[in-house]
């Protein structure tokens, strides 16, 4: 799988001057053992430990002292202990033996020349609350679904992906683009999906791969629950999310059951952590810094948009539309912008943010708000003429800037509108397919409105 992005990140933890073990965050099945051992083709050594075998993680539960635990771990692998800091040391499932993400802090200390990742997931929630974690002491990357830059590289569309990373891009390549976008918005970013496609064009065949990856994140619910009723309940919220997914939800009765809010919203935390699902919480204020209204109900977005499609059903409906917009609402095309602008943020903090405004006489909603320099963007995905942005515009009436941007189905273009109280904002029109690429633009859209 072509991680690109990812990869380039992994090398620049490589040569900090201050590099620290790194945690690699993600849900299950995003692809985080594939791109560490891509990344490891660099080392002159490479060391796998799976802490789900016995042998592996014998190691961690038996000696503390650092020195002693490293000449354990290159025996174990039969690697040389002099080429240490030219051998990758990849610890897999760390989440079994909490010992070994406390040892991590004395690689930083007393090992800093071995380059260390570890994965795992739920770290959070699994760790007995006794065991802290080495803060300060490692760093973090999350990794997510493939994007749509990702998925050009593994369809082999380097002329596509090229112009993609152009701007801005050329016209002539407006259809082609649109095309290519409109198949991963359907199949989404999972990798072993976008591997199986690749390889094959068969859209009927990948049924049985989407059916493995619930089963898998059912199967892992134990992991995550506390037992007993805790199980049923997240096994509700993952089977009920994907139909709930854009929308705005209220914990109770969460997806037609008779549940309450706690236990509801226990257990969509629960697979918030795990990273299967966000809640994405309302902004009701047009300025920084970004303080969502947690007592407002939240945005649903769950992993991966392939995923929506298939459970709920909407394939053949993405095969025929010209508009992705037009499909289930436009929540599908919401959702892989959603989608597409968290594939940008590496970082465990980030997320996604929209803003409301709640009124008795009228309310209003700005899909996504981007921090830009000192201010929040707002990003409309809204086919049809410009002047419908009726939410856009109220917000711009408040804000103190003159930018937005919407996303739709035509050509990059600059326009003009006005709102309401007469304040000029200028508008960049943006391509669904271009949304990876949403900063690059906001500083060429800059350049262009102040010449």
């Amino acid at each position: 799988m072509f991680r690109r992005d990812i990869l380039q990140k992994l090398n620049e933890w490589r040569v900090k001057n201050t590099r620290k073990p790194l945690i690699i965050r993600g849900a299950r099945q995003v692809g985080k053992t594939t791109v560490v051992r891509q990344f490891a083709a660099q080392f002159k050594r490479f060391i796998y430990l799976n802490l789900e075998l016995p042998a592996d993680r014998k190691p961690f539960e038996e000696f503390s002292d650092i020195e002693t635990l490293l000449q354990a771990l290159f025996f174990l692998k039969n690697k040389p202990l002099a080429d240490r800091a030219d051998t990758l040391v990849f610890i897999d499932e760390i989440q079994e033996v909490p010992e070994a993400l406390q040892q991590l802090r004395y690689f930083y200390e007393e090992a800093p020349d071995i380059p260390v990742i570890a994965a795992g997931s739920m770290l959070e929630s699994l760790f007995d609350p006794q065991i802290s974690f080495p803060v300060g002491r490692v760093e973090y990357l999350v990794i997510r679904p493939v994007s749509f830059p990702e998925f050009l590289g593994a369809m082999g569309e380097t002329a596509a992906l090229e112009q993609v990373l152009t701007v801005p891009v050329p016209a002539f390549t407006h259809d082609l683009l649109l095309k290519l976008f409109r198949t991963y918005c359907l199949i989404g970013g999972m990798p072993e999906i976008v591997a199986h496609y690749s390889a094959h064009k068969d859209l009927a065949a990948l049924a049985p791969t989407y059916e493995s990856l619930l089963v898998s994140y059912l199967d892992d619910v134990e992991k995550y629950a506390r037992g007993g009723s805790h199980v049923n309940y997240i096994r509700h919220a993952i089977r009920s999310s994907f139909a709930e997914a854009g929308k705005q939800i209220r914990f109770q009765h969460f997806g037609n059951s008779s549940y309450k809010s706690r236990e509801m919203g226990e257990a969509l935390r629960v697979l918030e952590k795990a990273l299967l699902i966000h809640l994405i919480y309302p902004q009701t204020s047009p300025v920084l810094p970004m303080l969502p209204d947690i007592s407002k109900s939240p945005r649903l977005h769950v992993l991966d948009t392939g995923m929506l499609n298939y459970f709920v059903g909407l394939q053949q409906e993405i095969l025929g539309t010209t508009d992705l917009n037009n499909v289930y609402q436009g929540t599908v095309i919401e959702h892989i912008v959603g989608q597409e602008l968290l594939t940008r943020q590496y970082g465990v903090l980030h997320g996604l943010a929209f803003w409301v405004r709640e009124k008795r006489t009228s309310s209003a909603e700005v899909d996504y708000l981007i921090s830009y320099k000192e201010n929040l963007i707002p990003v409309e995905v809204k086919a049809g003429a410009t002047g419908a942005l009726r939410s856009l515009s109220l917000f711009m009436d408040m804000a103190p800037h003159n930018m937005a941007v919407r996303l739709y189905a035509g050509k990059t273009s600059l326009s003009v509108i006005t709102t309401p109280q007469g304040k000029t904002v200028h508008l960049l029109n943006l391509p669904y397919y271009l949304v990876s690429q949403i900063e690059k633009y906001l500083h060429w859209f800059e350049e262009q409105i102040t010449k």
